[in-house]
């Protein structure tokens, strides 16, 4: 069934302009970005067809255009689009956190973390680097592969802490594993980070264990 034979308020387009984006679900949003469908497959169905493939919007996010390539009838001029909406997204979440104070808004360093790292399909350890202020200043990605007290270097943390003359951090990793719970080996893990950093005079502020699904914060647990 085409698009234009769905009844009005089913359409994408007419639902959003009659009801607001919050009414669509991801496959309809999609639907409107792809415009377009294949023969026997229209665009709503295709834009469930990837959220199935990739399983949701978080693995959308990291599919990247390669990815994205080996989807049946996604051009490269579709293709664009979508990676183009996905960083404008990523862009958003880190302007907001830039300009106010990050546990202003926790709810939003939780989805940047979400959007940043919890579909990778390997561990990374990241750091949000905060002024005085508590306002981003950068996220960087320092160390990738299986995490350990050994393979995360507080050097190379507090080296970059000083680079970016930040006043405090916030410690992120994610779990492939798609368990959110902090393991032993993260709580060692955040105690030498934080006893190191804390010779420059930085402050560990939270350390975050990141899935698709949560971000589980470990100074709400005690843990920090």
């Amino acid at each position: 069934m085409l698009i234009k034979d769905l009844p009005e308020d089913a359409r994408p387009r007419e639902k959003l302009l009659a009801r607001g984006p919050g009414a669509l679900s991801d496959a309809e949003l999609l639907a409107l970005l792809l415009r377009t469908g294949l023969p026997g497959k229209n665009a709503l169905q295709m834009g469930q067809e990837m959220m199935d493939t990739f399983g949701g919007v978080a693995g959308l996010l990291h599919a990247g255009p390669q990815a994205l390539a080996a989807i049946k009838g996604l051009g490269p001029a579709k293709r664009a689009e979508i990676v183009a909406v996905l960083e404008l997204a990523r862009r958003a979440l880190a302007e907001q956190l830039k300009e106010k104070q990050l546990f202003a808004s926790p709810q939003a360093v939780r989805d940047y973390l979400q959007l940043q790292l919890g579909s990778r399909p390997h561990e990374i350890f990241a750091v949000l680097f905060l002024d005085s202020r508590h306002r981003l200043i950068a996220l960087e990605e320092l160390f990738r592969g299986t995490l350990s007290q050994s393979s995360v270097y507080p050097r190379e943390v507090v080296i970059r802490a000083l680079a970016l003359n930040a006043a405090s951090v916030v410690l992120a990793h994610n779990h492939p594993s798609g368990t959110a719970q902090p393991s032993r080996a993260d709580e060692a893990l955040t105690k030498t980070l934080k006893a190191a950093l804390a010779l420059v005079d930085v402050r560990v502020l939270d350390h975050f264990v990141v899935t698709s699904s949560q971000a589980v914060s470990m100074a709400e647990m005690g843990m920090v």
